[in-house]
């Protein structure tokens, strides 16, 4: 696929405008600005074409105009992707966005979810039925996206990654085919897809395994940036042998100045965890009880909330339009030479929406073989991310150079490779870090599904 050389205009749509239900959006359109808009309001790109697809027939039909008129193809789920790719210079975006029921099955315990839901969705279904699909810490993110490049989360610990819990899939392959991918058909893409991102075509509904949470124990413990060494060093310890059912994630961060975070700790700049507790509430006590005496806390703001609310919590620092750049490891251990590195950074958190988070893999994440799913870091202790974020364009570079001079300074402590939800475009050198010893199965399916690399834009494994 190349990039469109024939002006936007000349397309002819009306044999296009006629196969599909959903809307066209070019140039020409109105509502194309709003339309092309991506969540990382650091990244500008002018589509020839959006494709609003409100079903399977809509993104068959899509993909062909796509094909036949040699644009490339990015694929639009939730739009949450911070190296912006759900969308493509001079080509055509097919935006999964109207594609977004969700249906449980209380008696099978089974959540079927469109390609272009967003996770606030699924919980806000599954909630009623005492249920979950273990996905991320923001509601707002895409399903697609989110799922295909493995799954991190509140839920990691007890019930694995989003990919862990995946069942099955419908795929629009390269060829317009619609298939369904899963143990026992198409096994190997099922396998592919499962943390490879969206190299093998466009995932138009997902069949979850939901898992039983209903109201959970959770919330951020705070600590301030003086502790931070002692902090990281009994956490390490405490999160590799604390119970699955609690899961932390680590943060610097700087206090947002609002609730319901006490006014004498606001826009301090501090680090903390942030927790979910799924277990029985009558051991909540005892099982917190070690966290409330660390240090002890600044902040200790546990509470019982109701599973969706959790999951939303951060949905309002951080909307979409803001100036995002990413940097992302694998973490094995944090050594005492690390830990200096990253206090070193987090003084310098540059704005208060900054930050930066490892999110923990043991537990039940850790029980799924390496070479089970194309998800290759299950040996992993942490998934690392360093986060330069805030809504002001004139301060990009600023927050840009902050996060890849942090990066710099911890990534030789890494395992090399990191989560590709948690990149943007770094080359093909980092892409194969990311998928390790699994790389090249992944570029034999990939020739077997997509040979010419109609799925490009997104981290890219090329066909062999």
């Amino acid at each position: 696929m190349t990039t469109l050389q024939t002006r936007p205009e000349a397309l002819d749509l009306s044999a296009l405008q006629a196969s599909v239900r959903g809307e066209l959006t070019g140039p020409d359109s109105a509502d194309y600005d709003e339309a092309r808009t991506l969540y990382n309001a650091m990244i500008d790109k002018r589509p020839a074409l959006i494709v609003r697809c409100t079903d399977v027939a809509d993104v068959q039909a899509g993909l062909k105009f796509a094909t036949e008129h040699g644009l490339r193809v990015a694929i639009r789920g939730g739009g949450h992707n911070g190296g912006g790719l759900g969308s493509v210079e001079g080509g055509l975006v097919l935006d999964l966005g109207p594609m977004n029921g969700v249906r449980v099955d209380p008696q099978a315990r089974t959540v079927r979810v469109e390609g272009g839901a967003t996770w606030g969705g699924v919980d806000h279904a599954t909630h009623a039925f005492g249920l979950a699909v273990p996905s991320g810490i923001i509601s707002t993110t895409g399903v697609g996206g989110l799922t295909l490049g493995g799954g991190l989360g509140h839920l990691s610990r007890k019930y694995g990654l989003t990919i862990d819990n995946l069942l099955e899939a419908d795929v629009v392959l390269a060829s317009g085919e619609l298939v369904t991918a899963s143990a026992e058909q198409h096994s190997d893409l099922f396998w592919a897809i499962r943390g490879g991102g969206g190299n093998f075509g466009i995932v138009t509904s997902f069949l979850f395994r939901g898992q039983p949470v209903g109201t959970v124990v959770g919330g951020p413990t705070l600590w301030t940036l003086d502790q931070a060494p002692e902090v990281m060093r009994w956490y390490q310890d405490f999160i590799r042998h604390a119970p699955e059912e609690l899961t932390g994630f680590f943060t610097f961060l700087t206090v947002p100045p609002g609730p319901p975070f006490p006014e004498e700790l606001h826009l301090q700049k501090m680090c903390g965890v942030v927790w979910c507790y799924t277990g029985p509430q009558d051991k909540a006590d005892e099982v917190f009880a070690p966290i409330r005496e660390f240090g002890p806390p600044a902040l200790y703001g546990i509470q019982a909330m109701p599973f969706p609310a959790l999951q939303s919590a951060f949905d309002g620092l951080y909307p979409p339009g803001h100036q995002w750049y990413w940097r992302a490891d694998f973490v094995k251990e944090l050594s005492d030479e690390a830990i200096e590195k990253h206090l070193e950074h987090a003084r310098t958190l540059p704005t208060m929406l900054s930050t930066m988070h490892l999110y923990p893999i043991n537990g039940a994440a850790q029980r799924v073989g390496q070479d089970e799913t194309a998800w290759s870091y299950c040996d992993a202790t942490w998934g690392m991310v360093i986060v330069g974020v805030d809504p002001d364009p004139a301060n990009a570079g600023m927050i840009r150079d902050w996060c890849v001079g942090y990066w710099e300074a911890v990534h030789p402590y890494s395992m090399g490779g990191a989560y590709v939800n948690m990149m943007m475009d770094e080359g093909q050198e980092r892409v194969q870090a990311a998928y390790r010893g699994n790389y090249e199965r992944l570029t034999r399916i990939k020739g077997k599904y997509d040979p010419d690399n109609v799925f490009s834009v997104n981290q890219n494994i090329r066909a062999k």
